[in-house]
Parts: structure tokens; sequence; C-alpha cells
């Protein structure tokens, strides 16, 4: 599809110089940077969906837990439950 965008003399300059260098056509390399700024605002709010996770204060893991027995620690978690 064609269309006509207004791009800063310093910045069409600077396109046009790192499409030679790429050996590309200026309107691949055009594309491909708005691709990547794209896809960068993509992962950016995806990533904002995410919350930290809260700690809490304590004395550590209760006696006799093994975190690496899933089996033992659902056992465990019925008990307290």
């Amino acid at each position: 599809m064609r269309t006509t965008i207004a791009v800063d003399d310093t910045v069409l300059d600077s396109a046009k110089r790192h499409a030679l260098e790429a050996h590309v056509s200026l309107a691949a390399y055009i594309e491909g940077a708005l691709r990547d700024k794209l896809a960068a605002t993509e992962v950016a709010e995806s990533a904002s969906h995410y919350r930290p996770l809260r700690s809490f204060k304590g004395e550590g893991l209760l006696p006799g837990v093994d975190l690496m027995d899933s089996r033992a620690l659902y056992d465990r978690m019925d008990e307290l439950s």
C-alpha cells in the first residue's frame, strides 16, 4: 500500500544512510523500523499487566516442609486448612 508521510529531514537522511549500509531499500528499512517499534510497544503493554509478587514477613518455612516434595507439600497444606 502506498501512503505519504512527512518526515524530518535529519531523520530521513539518517534512515537513508542506514538503509544503504544495510543494503535494503528505504521503504524496506522504514517498514522494518516501524515493525520493530510496534512489536516493542506490544511487548511493553503486555509486560505492564504483570504485578510484582508481594512478600510477607515471617520466619520462613514451617518445620518439616520440603519444597522439592510436592506431594508432602500438598499434604501439609491440607493439614493446615
